[in-house]
């Protein structure tokens, strides 16, 4: 464990520039708390003892503001900045390195049974906000954008933004122009306004065409 701890602390200073000191990180960052509180709970969770594992991810949810089910798996040199409302599920995977910020939840879809959460690969960050729901695989190196929605599966070195997420670089290179990419995020109240707005000018057309017709027989 207390290698364990000092992996965290090390995490922490390497990823944040507000760290300053260890002493600092390991008394106030509730992300080391929560994946402290995650490894005693996963333990129990392992040998099949029911009640306490979840009561301690409870209790580790109500003092952190994240919550880790018990039985979720996390590599190594995990980091979260800031954390809180970050939820992982109870299959979820993660890797080694991986960096997670608030808001983040890897979830399911609410349809699976079993395996109904992600795997997360070495290196990936999950920004804030980032929804990944599912039995999905996420690469290795993959940054996924803030408020980001992906519900598939993802190759190592990409960059992910949208909802639904859709894949915007491929090993540090652009796949779409900004202007393209754009155009292929789906925007529904962009698409609501354009129809309110062909309707409006078919309307106003038929309109016109009705009043010349009255006009021409009044003549």
């Amino acid at each position: 464990m207390i290698s364990e701890i000092k992996d965290l602390v090390r995490s922490a200073r390497d990823r944040d520039p507000a760290a300053t000191n260890a002493f600092e990180i390991l008394f106030t960052y509730s992300g080391i708390h929560a994946i402290i509180n995650h490894r005693i709970a996963h333990w129990f969770y392992r040998h099949r003892i029911p009640f306490i594992p979840r009561c301690i991810s409870q209790a580790s949810r109500f003092f952190t503001g994240i919550e880790i089910h018990p039985g979720a798996k996390i590599g190594h040199g995990i980091f979260m900045d800031h954390g809180m409302g970050v939820v992982i599920g109870e299959t979820s995977e993660i890797g080694d390195n991986v960096t997670i910020f608030q808001g983040a939840t890897l979830g399911g879809t609410g349809k699976e049974k079993g395996k109904r959460h992600p795997n997360i690969g070495d290196n990936t960050i999950v920004s804030a906000g980032a929804k990944i729901l599912g039995s999905i695989e996420i690469g290795k190196n993959v940054i996924i954008g803030a408020g980001a929605v992906v519900i598939k599966s993802v190759p190592d070195n990409c960059t992910v933004v949208g909802i639904p997420g859709k894949i915007v670089k491929v090993g540090g290179e652009k796949i779409l122009s900004d202007a393209s990419h754009k155009m292929h995020l789906p925007d529904p109240v962009s698409d609501i306004i354009s129809d309110c707005c062909a309707r409006i000018d078919s309307l106003e057309k038929e309109l016109k065409k009705q009043k010349n017709k009255k006009d021409s027989k009044e003549k």
